[in-house]
């Protein structure tokens, strides 16, 4: 590895308020327009499916490229590479501020997700490159602490942006703190990986990109298009299905593969990543349909939506310290079991807290539950994938475990968008049929399905029954996450090995 000046020369602060600023870009652009959700189902009349490829659309190119982007910093310098992603998100972000339409507004968001994918891996490398072994932990300690405040107020300060302006501040909020990271990053010094191999995995790249998108693809469209008989949804689905297996064949033959396959023989490393694909997908589903109950539903403000997560948050950050202590005295199977299981509870509070009442008596508790079974979970979980591996393989390890925490949310959303539409369209239909409506009431009921609790009807039976149908809708939506996330505790019991401390030095 080489440096092309001295880093005694430069200053720690300087680099972490450059790899800080950088990551909450990502990290406020990711939680902020969740909360703006709402708003742009208003401004451009969009359905559901809309909404979710403004987020999907982003998470699919963050997901398939994170590794390709981290492999890019190691190659052609990490400074470089983060400043071009960190530019690439910006000019996005504007692009999504000024968007005209969904259509356009979904497009841009792949390019942010673009952006995001030589921005993230970027930040913590260089942190890596420019701190020394002793005083590295303690740095990477701040980036994630200031990068955990940014999550949690991104939000609220999104909130506050679209209930006294508009959405549109969720996105031009980045410039001035890309401008910032920019000027910042020219005080930071080149590094690259010497060894680092000089091909690429582009093939691997765009595989996963497909398979992804096409999977994505006929998840969020196929409750709209499947009963036309769209056969473009059935085309997706099985082009989607091939190019992923294409890509495990791909990774497992390549030269410099973008997934090191043979990771996953460790079976603290593979029970490591399944948990994480369960839980952060039960997270994720949550996160996004979350914002839309308050919203919509519950008739929050937006400030309010986004702050109703803070003590989420609060609780994540104040047990981080105490949470990274767990392996070392209990091993990684106890708390990567009690982690989810409390974490499951927390997910089910939700479903059963009654629609309507004070914050405090209802969604509070669910929040602060939530909160404590991820803080029991994340740090055992990170510690977990780092010693599952050889040092040598830690980045890479690191890279994966991120991405597929990326994945789950991708899939996520999808996955329970598709089952949120059909619960409420069944939900719909036995309530609206026995009315015996008119022809032209039913079609204008018809007509306004799509954009689930956004619909509006004059007559304020149907609208209750629309209400109704869409919690019905999230209720099932909340289940499925608590399965998901119990599920995560089974894989962690059944996989990850019993002991205390164990790495892949020991066994």
């Amino acid at each position: 590895m080489r440096n092309d000046s001295s880093n005694s020369r430069v200053s720690g602060r300087v680099v972490l308020a450059a790899t800080i600023l950088g990551s909450s870009m990502a990290f406020i652009d990711g939680t902020a327009v969740n909360v703006a959700l709402p708003a742009l189902q208003n401004a451009f009349h969009a359905s559901i499916t809309d909404v979710q490829w403004v987020v999907e659309a982003y998470a699919l190119l963050l997901a398939a490229l994170l590794l390709v982007g981290g492999s890019l910093g190691d190659r052609f310098g990490r400074r470089k590479v983060y400043v071009i992603g960190v530019a690439v998100f910006a000019a996005a972000s504007a692009w999504c501020g000024v968007a005209r339409n969904i259509d356009m507004l979904i497009v841009a968001r792949a390019v942010q997700g673009l952006g995001a994918a030589l921005l993230v891996p970027g930040s913590l490398a260089l942190i890596t490159a420019n701190f020394p072994e002793e005083t590295r932990g303690r740095a990477i300690g701040t980036w994630s602490g200031f990068t955990a405040i940014t999550a949690a107020i991104g939000p609220v300060i999104g909130g506050w942006l679209i209930e006294h302006s508009t959405w549109r501040w969720v996105f031009f909020i980045n410039l001035p703190l890309a401008v910032a990271v920019i000027l910042l990053s020219a005080k930071v010094p080149e590094s690259r990986n010497e060894k680092a191999s000089h091909h690429l995995d582009w093939p691997g790249a765009l595989l996963v990109t497909l398979g992804l998108g096409g999977v994505t693809y006929a998840l969020i469209e196929w409750p709209a298009r499947a009963h036309h008989g769209d056969h473009v949804v059935v085309a997706a689905a099985v082009l989607g299905v091939a190019a992923l297996a294409g890509f495990v064949a791909v990774e497992r033959w390549s030269r410099v593969p973008m997934v090191s396959l043979k990771l996953f023989r460790s079976r603290n490393f593979l029970g490591a990543n399944l948990l994480t694909l369960l839980l952060y997908a039960s997270l994720g589903g949550l996160m996004f349909f979350f914002p839309l109950d308050l919203i919509q539903i519950q008739h929050y403000t937006a400030t309010q939506a986004g702050a109703a997560f803070l003590p989420f948050v609060v609780i994540m950050f104040g047990l981080s310290r105490w949470a990274g202590g767990l392996v070392a005295r209990y091993g990684s199977r106890i708390p990567l079991t009690i982690g989810p299981v409390v974490a499951a509870c927390g997910i089910a509070l939700f479903a059963i807290v009654p629609q309507g009442g004070s914050y405090w008596a209802t969604f509070f508790p669910a929040v602060v539950v939530m909160g404590l079974g991820m803080a029991i979970s994340v740090a055992p979980l990170t510690t977990t994938v780092m010693n599952a591996v050889p040092e040598s393989e830690s980045g890479v390890a690191s890279g994966i475990n991120n991405a597929v925490s990326r994945l789950a949310a991708l899939l996520a959303v999808a996955v329970f968008g598709a089952v949120l539409v059909t619960v409420f369209n069944h939900s719909l239909d036995l309530a609206v049929d026995p009315m015996k409506l008119m022809p032209d009431v039913r079609a204008q009921i018809d007509s306004a399905r799509p954009l689930l609790a956004a619909a509006h009807n004059s007559n304020p039976i149907v609208q209750g029954a629309i209400t109704e149908s869409f919690v019905s809708g999230y209720r099932a939506v909340i289940w499925i996450a608590t399965g998901l996330a119990s599920l995560s505790a089974v894989a962690a019991w059944l996989l990850i090995e019993p002991g205390v401390g164990v790495s892949a030095k020991q066994v």
